[in-house]
């Protein structure tokens, strides 16, 4: 039984890493694939009610719990991030910095779409034809 728990923190590991991809990258995939914004804007939200209102990451409790169950070591009270990410990825008292640089990709891809849906306009200010 102590390997299905262990695949579901492996899992969890997985599943939350790629959210941290998709956040700053998904508006830039939604460039080229415009129905994925509607995947990305859930993400972005519930990134920014972790961040801003501490809501608590099902994936962290999931981990935590399967660990538990698992007989390894509890999620230090940092969470994911504190155990896979920072150290690792960015300085870990920069978390702050990372997560700023985060949203700011995801604003600047959220421009750059409205831009792109935007019609074409010629130099007389109607939309072009071609």
């Amino acid at each position: 039984m102590k390997k299905v728990h262990f695949a579901t923190v492996i899992a969890s590991v997985v599943a939350h890493f790629a959210y941290l991809l998709y956040l700053p990258s998904g508006g830039f995939m939604a460039l080229r694939w415009r129905r994925t914004f509607w995947l990305h804007l859930p993400a972005v939200c519930w990134g920014l009610g972790v961040v801003m209102m501490q809501l608590p990451c099902p994936l962290t409790a999931l981990e935590q719990r399967a660990r538990t169950l698992a007989g390894m070591d509890p999620l230090p009270t940092t969470g994911f991030v504190g155990r896979y990410v920072a150290g690792v990825v960015f300085p870990a008292n920069r978390t702050g910095v990372a997560q700023s640089l985060a949203f700011v990709a995801v604003m600047v891809s959220w421009v750059a779409l409205a831009v792109q849906r935007r019609p074409h306009e010629s130099l007389g200010g109607r939309p072009s034809d071609g």
